[in-house]
């Protein structure tokens, strides 16, 4: 479709994207809208430098590419660089989205529909401590082409929808936000949560009315399947970034293939090509994604790539090259990270408990050698059953040593399908997810 130039490395990413919003608060519709974007990156590679330009007239792609041309340095030996060998070819077409489940699909009375019913069933008889709610429903949907000066063309899509049911309850002045957020690739799969929303707004009132403050402390904890996920994606998985490590020499040798790294319990993966949001048949450098396992057994097996960093290590490309849209240039990301589960019930792994602490769910997470989360819930342990909700500020840890002190994992392995990542100022649609987890000691505050 393009002339390419010699003696560069050229690659063109296209992006049509469709995307659909419902909002309602308190009764009063915030946002019906329906928006297309289209538009393309162009880049141009010399060896050296990377010259790059962006526009919304997909007619102008072959100009920009012949001016951003003009301004590098060819390189008759271009296709041996470093950095350019790393790139794969493909001719592929992979359009799982254009069927009857294409989102673009889905009309406004659709959406309407959908968020109207769920307030009728989960809104209309609240307690009153419920002083407001938000209800809506998101979709979007991408088709990106991806050409080289290699060889690759490659057609692919992408879709997601979003139900959110939300509240605020107010107790002693203090806001406790609940509800849930049901995000999945076919709008189908948004119906039959109301029993689920209206379950989280009663366990977290229960919550707001009868928590107690935590006596801050070392404690035995039981992670949730949804907080082992965010503490994978952000604990280890951001660590698993290989462009973390370009100029880092301590990191290096800090992060040795082979090396322990945790309790034989614990596996790690991260695998674009599941159907989960983190989704994608090929990275944005055109690089097919892998099954990649970070940790096997407890043992350092892996980390995530783009073409530059793959090179830099002596690594092959893992297919985790990915842009937030095509206005920004790829980076090493994560697409869907989960720990493996193992054989144990969530039922045993608390029953094994005398005296510690549940995390139920949590709000946020960070960290690479000292994490840091978040709860939005939490309850005491006693005697192997849970007793009293607890308010806790934060729980702290070390990446290392709680990967050691992992000491049972659940068989309740459970994806996050709504999460979405930062990293450098882009954000990325990524999944997380995890079992049922028992970690020796974590300190709360």
């Amino acid at each position: 479709m393009y002339s390419f130039p010699k003696g560069l490395y050229a690659d063109i990413r296209i992006e049509h994207t469709d995307t659909a919003s419902y909002r309602v608060n308190n009764g009063e519709v915030k946002e019906n809208s329906e928006t297309s974007v289209t538009g393309a990156m162009v880049r141009v590679y010399d060896g050296r430098l990377w010259y790059t330009s962006v526009t919304n007239s997909l007619d102008s792609i072959q100009q920009e590419l012949d001016a951003l041309a003009a301004i590098a340095e060819p390189d008759p030996d271009i296709e041996n660089d470093p950095v350019v060998k790393m790139f794969e070819v493909h001719k592929d077409k992979v359009l799982r989205f254009e069927g009857d489940n294409d989102v673009r699909k889905i009309t406004r009375s659709q959406r309407e529909e959908l968020v109207s019913h769920y307030i009728s069933a989960c809104f209309e008889d609240l307690p009153e401590e419920v002083k407001q709610w938000y209800a809506g429903c998101y979709q979007t949907h991408t088709v990106k082409e991806f050409y080289s000066s290699k060889g690759s063309e490659i057609v692919q899509d992408y879709q997601q929808c979003f139900i959110n049911m939300w509240c605020d309850i107010f107790v002693n002045d203090a806001k406790t936000p609940a509800g849930r957020t049901f995000g999945g690739m076919d709008f189908a799969l948004l119906s039959g949560h109301e029993r689920e929303v209206t379950e989280r707004i009663e366990r977290y009132l229960d919550y707001a009315r009868n928590a107690v403050d935590v006596v801050p402390g070392d404690y035995v904890c039981v992670l949730a399947p949804g907080v082992t996920g965010m503490f994978t994606h952000e604990s280890f998985g951001h660590k698993s970034e290989a462009d973390f490590m370009l100029n880092d020499k301590t990191l290096q040798e800090e992060w040795v293939m082979g090396k322990r790294v945790g309790s034989e319990l614990v596996s790690i993966c991260d695998s674009g090509d599941m159907l989960h949001r983190g989704y994608i048949a090929y990275d944005d450098e055109g690089t097919a994604p892998r099954e990649t396992w970070l940790i096997k057994n407890g043992v350092l097996t892996g980390r995530l790539h783009d073409a530059k960093s793959a090179m830099t290590l002596n690594e092959e490309p893992t297919g985790n090259a990915r842009a937030q849209d095509f206005s920004y240039p790829p980076m090493v990301r994560m697409t869907n990270t989960f720990m493996q589960p193992g054989d144990t019930s969530p039922e045993d792994i608390i029953a094994g408990v005398e005296d510690g602490i549940y995390v139920y769910n949590v709000n946020y997470g960070t960290g690479q050698g000292t994490f840091t989360m978040q709860p939005s819930c939490c309850y005491r342990i006693r005697n192997g059953r849970l007793a009293e909700p607890l308010r806790v500020n934060v729980v702290t840890g070390s990446v290392f040593k709680t990967l050691f002190d992992i000491d049972a994992v659940g068989n309740d392995l459970e994806f996050c399908d709504t999460s979405t990542c930062g990293k450098n100022g882009q954000s990325m649609p990524v999944s997380d997810a995890g079992p049922t987890i028992r970690v020796r000691s974590l300190t709360i505050n």
